[in-house]
């Protein structure tokens, strides 16, 4: 370090330039590392300021209609600052209709599937979402939700959905305005944003309406047709409905309450201390951060710096609260040190947060439940934890737009359970009580990844419609673009890469980063009906059920619900004469007249309830019949194949529920039943 002196005092100014005698310090540089943390702070700060590379040109985001009008309402919310906008989460999402082998849409605007079929599953979907977003309980007095519309009076939901039989998709939109307890009359405003929504698209829509008052946090569901007022598919873009239509919301609502007052940003700010999510102070920490390393300076200035001494006071506290939720700790005055990955884990919670008020708002006061208070999530267990068995105790949407669902299984110690469920409808789950078994799926690469991965292995890496063509004479120029397209997909995801001339690079870890791929994309959870009728049913039941299995011979010992299940079971059997003292299990003879037994008494009464005959289906048999129904038995679940004179009971499967309504030729081999349809189309065996 260097030091200046000299003589300064009277007559210095006359001093001669060599009084003045340097004096080299300690060696060091004692503001080294804090020379390191502000020149870090610095990069990172100017690394937000540069230019991000530019993307395509050329997105989709504003094909359709209200392209131009989304950006005009963008602009003119900012007129005002951020901070005093009227705060409105808007959440949209494009259902689809299911019309045979459609696949479910995400937030795509435009793209649309086939049209729908009179009465297929995309109409059923509709109509179940409608009803779901009606149940009871969503009122303030736990009544059921009122649809209405543009008008005053109440909206036949069954004339909604018979007007959607047609429309390849419809509009499923949440509006959750911060202030909405304030709100007057939440109708009157959502009419007003749909009148500003029209206005915008330039055509009339034809929508629906529900408030829903049971979160404690009052919103509204709106389902718009995908259909105009000429009758052509309405394709909105997608800048509206991401940017706009929310814009919309939160100059409609700063308009009625006005803008926000310093008091109620205060309190809002403040609110967000002691959430179990990833809030706006959270985006603030995670921006000030260096290399998860937080220093909180004094802050000093006129009005300007009481503003700063307000946040930096709330950025201490959440950081206190972080603390407490192993998230961060201190490492001294004001430094503070971010746990690895806590972001990912507020996300998380956040969104065990929604699911837990979820189902207790779901709950109707004096009926049974599950206890939320101690639902675990099936996300939590260990990979290497092994199946989880237990008794189905409901079911519903994952959230309130998507048809994904999730399932709640109590296992046999009590303890409730939140399973991730896909996209299975109501039609393909079990009953309340069925007993299931839960595991995690085994992420695989697909039988197109292994011939990818074959032709590049004989190739030093690299694939190509020329080199599959060498590598298989026989291949069919259909089958090699199904390759084709399997690998821009991959892709789009980064895991190969393509040059100009149409060759693919894949690597050698490709079958792995397939596979990973492939588990992203839907639910990481094998869900299987282990039995369709009820344990406690199971017990008195006089046919061949899950109790009676291999799988449940060894639970004779401990006090729950299976064990006890199990005891029960056999000591009925012992009673009825069907097993002997001292032994514990069935014989097959036993078993398998009690399975005819079971199928007799089904059949009956499907006799007495329709006035048919019944067709037993053995080797070689045929029979022709629409898909009616299904019944639960203890074998399983059987679908009802009928017509005017007779009707025959094969075992179900999920693709027949889309065959609903529908006539098929089924027939009988040795090892189960297959069926085709009127086009000649065969599906699988069912056992």
């Amino acid at each position: 370090m260097l030091t200046l002196s000299g003589a300064w005092g009277r007559g210095a100014a006359m001093a001669d330039e060599n009084d003045f005698t340097p004096r080299l310090g300690r060696p060091g540089d004692r503001g080294a590392g804090a020379s390191r943390r502000f020149r870090a702070r610095v990069l990172k700060a100017a690394g937000r300021l540069a230019s991000k590379p530019t993307g395509p040109g050329f997105t989709g985001a504003r094909i359709g209609r209200g392209g131009a009008a989304g950006l005009q309402a963008v602009r003119k919310a900012g007129r005002l600052p951020r901070a005093r906008m009227r705060r409105v989460v808007v959440k949209v999402h494009i259902a689809r209709a299911r019309t045979r082998g459609a696949a479910r849409a995400g937030i795509k605007a435009g793209a649309g599937a086939g049209a729908g079929a009179r009465g297929g599953a995309g109409v059923r979907a509709f109509s179940r979402h409608l009803a779901y977003i009606q149940r009871d309980g969503v009122e303030r007095y736990g009544t059921g939700g009122e649809l209405y519309g543009r008008d005053g009076e109440t909206i036949d939901g069954r004339a909604f959905a018979e007007r959607s039989r047609e429309d390849r998709h419809q509009f499923r939109i949440i509006v959750s305005p911060e202030d909405a307890q304030e709100i007057a009359d939440l109708k009157a405003t959502t009419r007003s944003l749909m009148m500003d929504m029209e206005r915008d698209l330039g055509t009339r829509l034809d929508w629906v309406a529900v408030d829903h008052h049971n979160t404690g946090h009052p919103h509204t569901h709106i389902v718009i047709r995908g259909k105009d007022a000429l009758g052509q598919d309405l394709v909105i873009a997608r800048d509206y409905l991401m940017k706009g239509l929310r814009a919309r919301a939160e100059e409609g609502l700063t308009q009625e309450l006005g803008p926000r007052r310093d008091i109620e940003i205060a309190r809002a700010r403040y609110r967000e201390v002691s959430l179990d999510r990833f809030t706006g102070i959270d985006h603030a920490l995670e921006r000030r951060a260096v290399e998860g390393r937080i220093e909180l300076g004094a802050v000093s200035g006129p009005v300007s710096g009481a503003v700063a001494r307000f946040e930096r006071s709330l950025q201490r506290q959440r950081l206190a609260h972080l603390k407490g939720l192993h998230l961060a700790e201190q490492q001294g005055p004001d430094v503070w040190r971010l746990k690895p990955g806590w972001d990912r884990a507020l996300k998380a919670m956040g969104c065990k947060g929604d699911i837990i008020r979820m189902l207790a708002a779901g709950i109707t006061p004096g009926k049974d439940g599950p206890d939320v208070s101690r639902l675990r999530f099936f996300d939590e267990r260990p990979d290497d934890a092994g199946p989880l068995t237990g008794t189905l105790i409901g079911h519903g949407p994952e959230d309130e737009l998507t048809d994904r669902r999730f399932v709640l299984v109590e296992d046999f110690d009590g303890m409730p359970w939140h399973v991730p469920a896909g996209d299975e409808r109501d039609a393909g789950m079990p009953p309340r009580g069925a007993v299931l078994e839960i595991a995690r799926r085994r992420a695989a690469p697909m039988r197109a990844d292994h011939v990818i991965a074959d032709i590049a292995e004989r190739s030093g890496g690299y694939y190509s419609d020329a080199l599959h063509a060498a590598a298989d004479p026989s291949a069919s120029s259909a089958y090699r673009l199904a390759h084709k397209r399997r690998l821009e997909a991959l892709r789009r995801a980064g895991i190969v890469e393509r040059d100009s001339s149409g060759v693919w690079r894949v690597g050698d870890d490709y079958l792995d980063r397939a596979a990973g791929f492939e588990a992203g994309r839907g639910t990481s959870v094998a869900l299987r009906v282990r039995s369709w009728m009820a344990l406690e049913a199971q017990i008195e039941a006089r046919a061949d059920t899950w109790l009676d299995g291999d799988a449940v011979q060894g639970a004779g010992g401990g006090d729950n619900r299976l064990a006890q299940a199990r005891a029960m079971r056999l000591a009925f059997l012992r009673r009825v004469g069907l097993l002997p003292e001292g032994e514990e299990v069935l014989s097959d003879v036993v078993r398998q007249r009690l399975r005819g037994e079971e199928l007799r008494r089904a059949a009956q009464a499907e006799s007495g309830r329709s006035g048919r005959a019944f067709q037993a289906m053995a080797a070689g048999d045929r029979f022709e019949g629409k898909v009616e129904r299904w019944i639960d038995l203890a074998r399983g679940r059987m679908a009802v194949i009928g017509n005017a004179k007779a009707f025959a009971l094969i075992p179900w499967r999920a693709d027949l529920e889309r065959q609903r309504g529908r006539s098929l030729v089924v027939e009988a081999h040795k090892r189960g039943v297959s069926w085709t349809l009127d086009g000649g189309r065969g599906r699988g065996i069912s056992r």
